[in-house]
């Protein structure tokens, strides 16, 4: 199965927080959880520190009341699996870290509008925390990030594997840029290579760098000459060789909370919620009804690669805002939301399921603490209403008023189409747009015409005729479909 897999860009150091003062905005005034102190140990050796395998601590006998974890990143290390075993290039990578303690740190903030969202998904589908670290290693989680084999995104995914993993991109939309959509093909591609690998979870990691094939090849390898097929013993690229101890060294020093290594602070909740339009839409017009900065719109979704959605979608946006703040919004509550009556027999269970929500959603929106609902009680449910239109006509500034010009007069003139003629070689005959004629005509934009078609013009009035265009050239198939520099015309 031919998929090549990603290809990391190398780690580095970023002063900057989040590259927009907006989005800088909302991780400021949404971090307020405690920062964990660490404990003060001096002249602490890392040799010693790494033996055979990581001495966890103990866990303490259970108390009787626990107190909730309000820290992200100590969700993450408390569920950190793998075992970790001494050797060299293991304890480089640990170095490199230790060298640069406030790395961590750095990154954290550029993952702060996602991570929660991560962490949530590698739970549900039961995965081990580690592979919540990926991007972090892969491209210290810029969602932009391009290596020089073209791979693409937080999780450095290329074309192929995208694809192949139900990724869209098309002009208007990469999902690869889309942190969200990203994780899920990233993390279905892992597990993939999970069960490829017979369970062995660092033979998946190195065949997510460097391909399946390869890692494959470098097992039969070791396999006709004897030798241990673990991963540290394999002959793999050097950048495969270093990339999986760029992991496992980051869970080492979380589980350890190694005292010269800063565990970053996020609150354990969500900083964004995500939020189907429902329709094409643009940015300008959203940022107008959500009152969100469409400069912060832009960063936090940067998989939309236009001012607007693709007319085939997909057409989510992540919104800065909590669950609660989202749902209390009056935005929300008059664009996406209802009034519905409780009738005899309803339960809030009943209602999720009518309206697509849940029930935790339903209780939000409604400031319900408990699950008792009354007949004929009035309740808000998710319903997103049906907008006439959220596009913006760049042909005229929506910012600047211009002078309109005064319609120019015009004469319907028609023509028949000839053999092998296409929508685009008239268009061109006729400088006209393939859009006009398609308007015109009520035809689709991948209309393959048939010879003896009768088309309607409108020509400028006074423009002498124009004259048939020659037919004797025959255009193959794909030329007599709308030309794609064409469609985006449209």
């Amino acid at each position: 199965m031919l998929i090549t897999a990603c290809q990391s860009t190398q780690p580095e150091v970023h002063s900057d927080t989040i590259a927009n003062n907006d989005v800088a905005a909302i991780s400021t005034s949404l971090l307020k959880a405690s920062t964990n102190k660490q404990p003060d140990i001096k002249n602490v050796s890392l040799t010693p520190a790494i033996t055979t395998k990581v001495n966890k601590p103990q866990k303490k006998a259970p108390m009787k009341t626990v107190e909730p974890v309000t820290n992200l990143w100590q969700r993450i290390s408390e569920q950190l699996s793998f075992d970790i075993e001494l050797n060299d290039r293991l304890e480089a990578r640990v170095n490199w870290y230790l060298a640069q303690p406030h790395y961590l740190s750095s990154v954290s903030k550029r993952a702060a509008p996602y991570l929660y969202h991560i962490v949530e998904e590698v739970e549900r589908r039961r995965l081990p925390m580690e592979l919540a670290l990926l991007p972090f290693v892969e491209s210290d989680f810029r969602p932009k990030a391009i290596s020089s084999q073209q791979a693409v995104g937080a999780w450095q995914l290329v074309n192929a594997t995208a694809y192949h993993f139900g990724i869209t991109k098309d002009p208007w939309y990469d999902g690869r840029q889309d942190v969200l959509a990203s994780t899920e093909a990233a993390l279905d591609y892992l597990s993939y290579l999970h069960k490829r690998f017979h369970g062995n979870w660092l033979h998946a990691l190195a065949a997510y760098n460097s391909g399946e094939g390869r890692v494959k090849k470098a097992i039969a390898n070791n396999r006709r000459k004897g030798k241990s097929r673990h991963f540290w013993s394999l002959s793999l690229p050097k950048e495969t060789e270093d990339y999986v101890p760029k992991l496992i060294a980051l869970s080492y020093l979380l589980q350890t909370e190694h005292p010269k290594f800063k565990r970053p602070t996020l609150p354990n909740h969500a900083l964004t919620s995500a939020l189907d339009i429902g329709q094409q839409f643009d940015f300008s017009i959203l940022a107008s009804l959500t009152g969100i900065e469409k400069a912060t719109l832009h960063r936090l979704n940067p998989g939309y690669l236009r001012h607007q959605s693709s007319p085939n979608g997909p057409h989510t946006v992540l919104l800065p805002l909590t669950q609660e703040q989202l749902l209390k919004s009056q935005f929300f509550k008059r664009y996406f939301s209802q009034t519905y009556v409780v009738q005899p027999k309803d339960t809030l269970y009943r209602l999720a399921r009518r309206f697509n929500t849940s029930v935790a959603t339903i209780k939000l929106l409604n400031n319900k603490k408990g699950n008792m609902i009354r007949v004929g009680e009035k309740l808000k449910v998710t319903q997103a209403q049906k907008f006439d239109s959220l596009l913006v006509d760049y042909q005229i500034s929506p910012y600047v008023a211009q002078a309109q010009k005064p319609k120019q007069l015009t004469m319907e003139f028609h023509h028949t189409v000839g053999e092998g003629e296409s929508l685009w070689k008239i268009s061109k005959h006729y400088k006209v747009s393939v859009r006009d004629l398609i308007v015109w005509n009520k035809l689709k934009a991948n209309k393959v015409l048939k010879p003896g078609k009768v088309l309607v013009l409108h020509l400028p009035k006074a423009n002498e005729t124009p004259q048939k265009p020659a037919s004797d050239v025959l255009l193959s198939d794909l030329e007599q479909l709308v030309k794609p520099e064409t469609r985006s015309n449209r």
